[in-house]
């Protein structure tokens, strides 16, 4: 059920400060007994209307603490959502 909170909290800090939520891909534990997730946004409607005809999804990288919040974040990449997309 630990996992069921850390994605809770970070979606609802998402849905709050960046972005709803479309997708985590990963959730992973870190050395300091913290989390490391890997979210997917669909970024904002004004900014696929101005450079894009396809939805674009933002990557982030989401750090939380060992009491499951989030201490930091970062997008690390945007792609069109319909472009294939490999991680080995």
């Amino acid at each position: 059920m630990e996992i069921k909170r850390i994605i809770a909290n970070v979606t609802d800090f998402f849905n709050e400060f960046v972005a709803p939520v479309h997708k985590i891909t990963s959730v992973e534990p870190v050395d300091n007994n913290g989390w490391k997730l890997s979210v997917e946004v669909i970024e904002e409607k004004e900014y696929m209307k101005k450079y894009a005809k396809d939805e674009m999804i933002g990557v982030y990288e989401v750090y939380l603490n060992e009491d499951k919040e989030v201490t930091s974040y970062k997008r690390r990449e945007i792609r069109y959502r319909s472009s294939i997309n490999y991680e080995a």
